[in-house]
């Protein structure tokens, strides 16, 4: 009997997680022991196609020694032709109680965060995401040097609901 509950709970997980028809592009970078404000995290994929429209997110893990409860970073996002296009973002990352948001079990949180939506990529060739956090303290003109509690920071690309 015992067995058989095993079995059926780990079918369920693998049919839970094997199923994402909707990603097009998904991978994370490591960020080690702490997040300097320097550091560019950066992301190359290629246009999957110029008729459809894709929906695009920043990923990040996080654990608790993140200190706040907001996260700003720069997006910036290289056109094949040249064309840059920079947003300032701001995302909440935290309870007002300071419980972190996100989804995961233990005290490392994964978090899905809108970037753009329903882009269409016109132009064939590179595209460069580059990441950058943009953190400051409250009543500080300088920025936080070296940000803690992001383990990992990812960039992902999905069909809309409408592709399918």
């Amino acid at each position: 009997m015992r067995s058989k509950i095993l079995f059926l709970i780990i079918t369920a997980f693998l049919a839970l997680t094997a199923c994402d028809s909707n990603r097009v592009y998904d991978t994370y970078k490591s960020v080690p022991n702490q997040w300097h404000k320097d550091s560019i995290i950066q992301f190359k994929f290629q246009a999957p196609d110029s008729i459809n429209k894709y929906n695009l997110f920043v990923n990040l893990r996080n654990n608790n020694n993140y200190p706040f409860n907001n996260l700003y970073l720069i997006v910036e996002m290289d056109f094949p032709n040249g064309k840059v296009i920079k947003d300032t973002l701001q995302y909440k990352m935290a309870k007002p109680n300071g419980e972190l948001l996100g989804t995961g079990f233990s005290d490392i949180k994964e978090s899905k965060l809108w970037y753009k939506e329903d882009v269409i990529f016109n132009e064939s060739g590179d595209y460069h995401i580059k990441i950058q956090h943009a953190m400051r303290k409250n009543g500080k003109v300088s920025g936080v040097v070296d940000l803690e509690g992001i383990t990992d920071v990812g960039f992902r690309m999905e069909h809309t609901v409408l592709n399918q």
